[in-house]
Formats: structure tokens, C-alpha cells, sequence
């Protein structure tokens, strides 16, 4: 598995036989042009940063064959804006499990929106925003920092459920200079419970065996 990190929780998951993107949001710079393949987007659930409108407009237009899987609310939102044919159930080698997305309150005052983790193919697990879920894959892609989220919560989730690898996502707020120093202490401590926690760099691939 070829897994590729576009900024804070945008993924391009590439396998031989199919090619999925995880979240493609507004703060996930991607240079749709140089995808050779697409089968899937998931979507975990509606907020911005997690589901860009007008990029997954591009996607569908570059891509019109990429079948969309997205929560019932997020469907909604794109179906206003256009992009029709969206499922909300999970397709083939896909599972969604019980992710709820983080409470937001009271630093805003809306309920958190409907979410969906996801296993794919036995292999991967998105949680979205969640650090309250009891299930992973081998790989899990978790969530370090937010507006909702705590770094010590997501370790502690991490530490349980004890996945082979760690792809770490939703760190966009971070200076690049802390998130390197945040990255180097979780790569130590994950190691020490044998768990191999993956630097990623944005744009550059990296090849995962199991």
C-alpha cells in the first residue's frame, strides 16, 4: 500500500488493483492533474477541511467514473452544490464504524456533524475527528491536533488499540518546526510499544508492507 499525505487529513491510499482519497479539504493543496487513477473519495464527514466542494467538483470532472462515499448530511450539502450520485453506504472492501466526531463546545456553538470512520480493505483506518472509537487496522490514520482534539487523548487511543503503523493526520495547525519536533517524540514513544509511527512529508509517497 502506497499512501500519500496532502496536508492535514487529505490521503491518497494507492493499492495495485484501486486508488482511494481520504477527506480532500480545504487546507489539502492537490495537484489533481498529476492523479493517474481514481476509484473512491471518502469522506468522513462535512466540514471544510475535510470535504472542499469545488475540489471534489474537479475531482468528479477529471474523474467521472470515481464513485463518492460520503455521511447522509455531507451527501445533502453536495447534492445542493451539484455533484449527484453520492452513496452513503459503505462500497466493496469498505467498513464504516462508529467515529463520533469530537464535542466542539463551547469554543462553538453547533453540534458536532455526522461522521463515519472507515476501515478499507482490512488494511486502513480513517476516524475522522474522533479519538472516542475501539477499532483499527493495521494502519491507522490518526488525528494529532485541532480546535477539538488533544494530542495526550489521541496517544492514549493509539496506545490501546496498538496499530502497526500510524499515519498522522489532521495537523495542519502546527508551525512546520513543531509539528517535526511533535513527529520525532511520538516516533520515540510509539516505538517503545512497538508501533511504527510514519513522519510523513506532504506530497512525497511513502510504501507500506503488511
Amino acid at each position: 500500500m502506497k499512501i500519500t499525505k496532502f496536508v492535514h487529513s487529505c490521503l491518497l491510499v494507492e493499492t495495485e488493483n484501486r486508488t482511494a482519497l481520504f477527506d480532500p479539504g480545504m487546507y489539502s493543496p492537490l495537484d489533481i492533474e498529476t492523479l493517474k487513477a481514481l476509484d473512491d473519495i471518502f469522506i468522513t464527514h462535512e466540514h471544510p477541511d475535510h470535504m472542499d466542494v469545488d475540489r471534489i467538483k474537479q475531482l468528479r470532472a477529471r474523474f467521472p467514473g470515481a464513485r463518492i462515499t460520503a455521511p447522509a448530511s455531507a451527501q445533502m450539502l453536495l447534492d445542493q452544490a451539484g455533484i449527484t450520485g453520492v452513496q452513503t453506504s459503505a462500497p466493496d472492501g469498505v467498513c464504516f464504524f462508529d467515529a463520533p466526531h469530537e464535542a466542539i463546545r463551547p469554543l462553538g456553538m453547533v453540534d458536532p456533524p455526522e461522521e463515519v470512520g472507515i476501515h478499507y480493505l482490512d488494511l486502513l483506518t480513517d476516524p475522522g475527528d474522533s479519538h472516542h472509537f475501539h477499532e483499527t487496522m493495521p494502519i491507522l490514520a490518526l488525528p494529532l491536533t485541532g480546535p477539538w482534539a488533544s494530542t495526550v487523548l489521541a496517544v492514549r487511543v493509539a496506545l490501546e488499540l496498538k496499530p502497526k503503523y500510524i499515519v498522522p493526520v489532521h495537523d495542519w495547525q502546527w508551525r512546520d518546526d513543531a509539528r517535526q519536533q511533535m513527529y520525532d517524540r511520538l516516533e520515540t514513544r510509539f516505538a517503545e510499544e512497538g508501533i511504527t509511527f510514519i513522519k510523513m512529508t506532504d506530497g512525497k509517497p511513502v510504501q507500506i508492507s503488511l
